[in-house]
């Protein structure tokens, strides 16, 4: 059994909660995409634990934890979030973790060259501005990935004879072919090839074919829980295009991230924050750049767990969901935060695009049209309660369980679970 969650929209929806809820009884929790730019908490008996690259199955002592091919992977920040978690009592995770051979490598000058590339790409985007990356440097990895000049991790722990050798040239080739791109930004490479001599030995414990391991668990019928990363809307082809992540984000990257075929999938989990926000630049329709998005700001704690920048908010967009819906095709969603929307006396939810009278038949692909489309908006009652409480969706008040009927009505999904609360317990489960 292979089960996917998945972000439906610009990220930064609570997967980790839902993952955390689920690992219990999972075999197998697998990331498939991106690197250490993604980041979310978990709390376990008031210990908290922040995820950035590692899956967040290390919480379960029985659960074995894979990085899939299609991540990136920096070196320096896996050993110090492993070292971070076990600090924390964590027991066992060393022998629980595994890296795909075939997963590139992030390099410290990949991040120094990511500011350069936001310089660059501000004369490609629409407004003259920046992408907003988090800086890690997970772009211009996946870019010498696609130019197939990346270097991947069994370059590194690969024992034949000349084998460090060839790494050795690899990487500088990597780093004089940056340099003639971005002119000679200061950079120490051979120190840092120094300490890839002491990671190669570190590493090479923790590596495996993912393809054979993945498969023999399929094949043993254990249960897979597959971590996506980002969200659809961040997806190099289908989201805010170029304001988006380097990677397939959606259910694609599931397949090609861990190499499984599509049709060992059961369930696709999407999840999705009961209004929208989003980080960095792009256009984004409902925003509310008002005392609407502040109080949502507020209420919700909206900052980056990876970068702590501010998250930019608005009402719920079921015309994202609904293209997001198309894509990844979800089995039954999570609404997560649902509580912050308690105090509001309406609640809005954007239903329609329109641009020069004439209404969009879906979300866009072109950015000029999406920073310039008229919402239509439907207005629903709120709730006015403290739903934070509530331990069964039966009792959520009636017109909480309108607004959830609405966004099922609407997408055609049935909503499974229901955030009310930051808490572990404070996740409420429906039969679908």
């Amino acid at each position: 059994m292979v089960n996917v969650v998945l972000g439906t929209q610009w990220g930064d929806e609570g997967k980790g909660k839902l993952v955390d809820l689920l690992v219990g009884k999972y075999d197998v929790v697998a990331r498939c995409a991106g690197g250490n730019n993604a980041g979310h908490t978990i709390v376990v008996d008031g210990v908290k634990y922040d995820f950035h690259m590692l899956p967040s199955g290390l919480i379960n002592p029985n659960c074995q934890n894979l990085l899939g091919n299609g991540l990136v992977i920096h070196i320096p920040s896996f050993f110090n979030e492993l070292e971070e978690l076990e600090s924390k009592g964590l027991k066992g995770v060393r022998e629980r973790l595994f890296i795909s051979s075939r997963a590139h490598i992030v390099f410290d000058f990949h991040q120094r060259t990511d500011k350069l590339r936001e310089l660059e790409l501000t004369s490609v985007t629409t407004d003259g501005k920046n992408i907003g990356t988090t800086g890690k440097g997970i772009g211009p990895t996946y870019s010498t990935k696609s130019s197939r000049s990346g270097i991947r991790v069994h370059h590194l722990v690969n024992d034949n004879p000349g084998a460090w050798e060839e790494f050795v040239t690899k990487y500088k080739r990597l780093v004089e072919t940056r340099k003639q791109r971005y002119g000679d930004f200061e950079y120490n490479a051979e120190e840092e090839l120094a300490r890839y001599k002491v990671y190669r030995e570190q590493l090479k414990p923790f590596v495996v074919d993912s393809v054979a391991f993945i498969h023999k668990a399929i094949s043993q019928n254990k249960k897979i829980l597959v971590e996506g990363a980002n969200a659809l809307m961040l997806d190099i082809d289908f989201g805010t295009y170029p304001y988006v992540t380097s990677s397939s984000t959606g259910i694609g990257g599931a397949i090609t991230g861990l190499g499984i075929p599509p049709r060992s999938i059961d369930n696709i989990y999407g999840v999705v924050k009961a209004y929208t926000t989003r980080v960095g630049e792009g256009p984004f329709p409902t925003e509310q750049l008002n005392e609407i998005g502040e109080k949502l700001q507020t209420i919700g704690a909206e900052y980056g767990v990876t970068t702590g920048r501010k998250r930019r908010c608005g009402w719920l967009d079921l015309v994202v969901l609904k293209y997001s819906t198309l894509i990844n095709g979800y089995t039954s969603l999570n609404i997560t935060k649902l509580d912050v929307l308690d105090t509001f006396k309406e609640i809005k939810v954007g239903v329609a695009y329109s641009i020069n009278g004439k209404k969009l038949d879906l979300f866009p692909e072109d950015l000029l049209t999406v920073a310039n489309v008229d919402v239509e908006y439907v207005t629903l009652p709120g709730w006015d309660e403290d739903i934070t409480s509530i331990k069964d969706c039966d009792d959520l008040p009636a017109n909480a369980r309108s607004y959830l009927k609405y966004i099922e009505d609407f997408l055609g999904v049935p909503v499974e679970w229901v955030g009310t609360g930051p808490s572990r317990d404070s996740m409420l489960h429906r039969d679908v």
